[in-house]
């Protein structure tokens, strides 16, 4: 060390060293999340073709499930199955969702409306709508209408929960602002409530969706003719694991993407919230 060197110049380096850690970490370099997505990608799949490898279960390749779903998709059966599914999902989710907003915002803005409905949407949470099957076979017959009303189900109760959330947390000075101002309870409700309780409806609704989705197979138990859930049922009866596993990755994807649908308005709606 220098004889000239100053006390500031050799306390230099452990100053530099004691900065913001905030600072420090958005300095770190950050890996892309398509390179993290595909990285987790690969080593899914490899993993999986070890285990196939290995004669885990009868647990086919990737290779014969790719192999089964080309066939699949040659003969036009996939594309069948995925439309039936689709049609019954998007249905049920929709009229889940359309009814769970309007309940929810009752609920949230109306004590009457709230002791009135909160019991039954409770009570219903607590029971799986797979359990109301057979009750919906008696009521409603071995049509469309069962498949769909399960699904409805599952997502509305999933939505209308998160809507009266969102009401009930409304910032109650963002309210009594509106009502100094001179506000009436429709102004409030339309440009208050309404705009504050959307990140709250968008997250149930990706929540419902996902239910949605999750109840689908058990709803095509009711004598479906085709979709998913039936071809996979079909192919549980001769052991056909390559059928079930595009079943399954094929309702995966389709999830996947309308999620990330649902993600992608739910930022463009709500991009006046402060984000951390």
């Amino acid at each position: 060390m220098s004889s000239t060197e100053t006390p500031v110049e050799r306390d230099a380096p452990a100053r530099e060293s004691t900065g913001d850690p905030q600072e420090a970490r958005r300095k770190r370099p950050r890996v892309p999340t398509l390179a993290l997505n595909l990285i987790a990608l690969v080593a899914g799949i490899g993993v999986w073709s070890w285990l196939a490898s290995l004669g885990v279960q009868g647990l086919p390749g990737p290779v014969a499930v790719a192999d089964r779903a080309g066939e699949l998709i040659a003969d036009g059966t996939l594309a069948d199955d995925v439309l039936a599914s689709l049609r019954r999902v998007l249905l049920g989710f929709a009229l889940g969702t359309l009814l769970a907003v309007p309940v929810g915002f009752l609920m949230g803005w109306y004590g009457v409306a709230r002791g009135l409905l909160e019991p039954y949407v409770q009570f219903f949470r607590t029971v799986p709508p797979l359990a109301l099957i057979p009750l919906a076979i008696v009521l409603m017959g071995i049509g469309e209408v069962p498949k769909i009303f399960v699904i409805f189900l599952a997502a509305f109760l999933s939505s209308v929960v998160a809507a009266f959330q969102g009401v009930v947390g409304v910032d109650r000075t963002l309210i009594d602002a509106a009502r100094v101002l001179g506000a009436r309870d429709g102004t409030i409700f339309l440009k208050v409530v309404v705009p504050a309780s959307a990140p709250f409806i968008l997250v149930g609704m990706r929540i419902g969706l996902g239910s949605a989705w999750g109840t689908l197979v058990a709803a095509e138990l009711i004598a479906a003719q085709e979709g998913l859930g039936y071809e996979m049922q079909k192919a549980q009866l001769y052991y056909d694991l390559p059928t079930i596993f595009v079943g399954v990755i094929t309702i995966g994807l389709l999830g996947l993407l309308m999620d990330r649908l649902l993600l992608l308005a739910e930022r463009r709606l709500t991009r006046w919230q402060e984000t951390r």
